[in-house]
């Protein structure tokens, strides 16, 4: 396709993916680092953002999805590193496969260690196996509470050819502001330090430990263990509340941009798209975008989102005017004297951080980013 007919298109730039990478090396130097790729890389395209988050660092071990198939589709990859999954198996059929495959396998249930020991008792293990014993410290999703943990990790510790890395994840390492979350996560990570020291006392074995995901890295040096698992501040967008991927100098991953196809003049008092959403208050030059939700632009984002529209002499930084359709937007052009039909519009990415976009629609970025649809090409720089 002839790049200027592109209708609309998210550019991903594998230098802004190398800098965050080199953020967290900088800030934990001491860690290994399984960047995160669940859900297709969080929407940028899990076999590009693999390869080039694997030849950034010398820390960086390994890759982390979430699910079975996550993991198969990357090893099909043939990227010759260490995958780690995140949400586990759900039965034997899918552990065995994890096993054949070498995946490095997070068992946060008890259930889940009983079929482990099952499977070890019909066919011991004859190569190193990984397992990462997650506990639950507070934050209720997934996990086993300590008592289970120490038994899990004292039998596994002691059965051969098992590997172990003990963790946790954090609920509230993206508010630190906050009094509240701040005691919160103190007794996460207490309850943490005390069930790694009383299995360090008893077996007379050190742990390998995972604490920090994004929020952490950024936040809790304290969490900066054997492993990090950096996610969303890969992307260039920020894990915190109250701070956007530009406040912590991340860099922008991918930019969604369209073009302007329509450009017209709405009179004071008539309405803009479905519903009138939006009521003109002067008289307003109108331009259509080509892009809506059927691209996975939020339908949520209201009156007032910004966008950047590149003109042939300067960007402006604009606003949406009633409501998102499955193809369309409408943007307000008052006073953007040279903008003609065919110019290139900016949704997030490159000069509008994404985390601004997603506050205008009620979500976060991470959201923005995965929802981005398949009619949408990635264009790789």
């Amino acid at each position: 396709m002839v790049e200027s007919s592109r209708r609309v298109w998210a550019t991903i730039d594998s230098g802004a993916l190398k800098k965050n990478l080199a953020i967290v090396s900088e800030l934990c130097p001491n860690s290994k680092i399984f960047p995160v790729v669940k859900s297709n890389a969080y929407g940028h395209g899990v076999d590009r953002i693999a390869t080039v988050a694997l030849g950034s660092s010398p820390n960086v071990v390994g890759l982390a999805v979430a699910t079975t198939q996550e993991a198969v589709e990357l090893h099909n990859l043939e990227l010759g590193c260490r995958i780690l999954l995140m949400n586990g198996f759900v039965n034997q059929e899918e552990l065995s496969l994890c096993m054949e495959l070498n995946f490095e396998i997070v068992l946060h249930a008890y259930y889940q260690f009983e079929l482990v020991m099952e499977l070890m008792r019909k066919k011991p293990a004859d190569k190193p196996v990984r397992f990462w014993i997650k506990m639950n410290s507070g934050m209720n999703r997934l996990g086993m509470l300590a008592d289970d943990c120490q038994k899990v990790l004292t039998i596994l510790k002691s059965t051969p050819n098992i590997e172990i890395v003990f963790m946790t994840h954090l609920a509230y390492a993206d508010d630190m502001d906050n009094p509240e979350s701040k005691s919160f996560t103190d007794k996460q990570l207490g309850r943490f330090a005390s069930a790694e020291q009383i299995f360090e006392q008893e077996s007379k074995q050190k742990l390998e430990t995972s604490i920090a995901a994004s929020a952490g890295i950024l936040t809790l040096p304290e969490t900066h263990r054997d492993y990090v698992r950096p996610g969303v501040m890969l992307y260039g967008s920020s894990p915190l509340a109250k701070r956007n991927g530009e406040d912590l100098e991340l860099h922008p991953v991918m930019t969604l941009s369209s073009r302007v196809i329509s450009i017209n003049k709405v009179h004071v008092g008539e309405g803009i798209g479905y519903n009138a959403t939006y009521v003109c208050e002067q008289d307003t030059k109108v331009g259509t975008v080509s892009v809506g939700y059927g691209d996975g632009y939020p339908r949520s984002a209201r009156n007032g989102t910004p966008v950047l529209v590149k003109t042939s002499s300067k960007v402006f930084r604009t606003k949406i005017l009633g409501r998102v359709s499955m193809d369309m937007i409408t943007v307000d052009l008052t006073g953007i004297d040279n903008v003609e039909i065919n110019d290139e519009v900016v949704l997030w990415g490159d000069g509008l951080a994404a985390d601004e976009v997603a506050a205008f629609a009620d979500t976060i970025a991470y959201e923005l980013f995965c929802k981005v649809t398949k009619r949408v090409p990635r264009i790789y720089v």
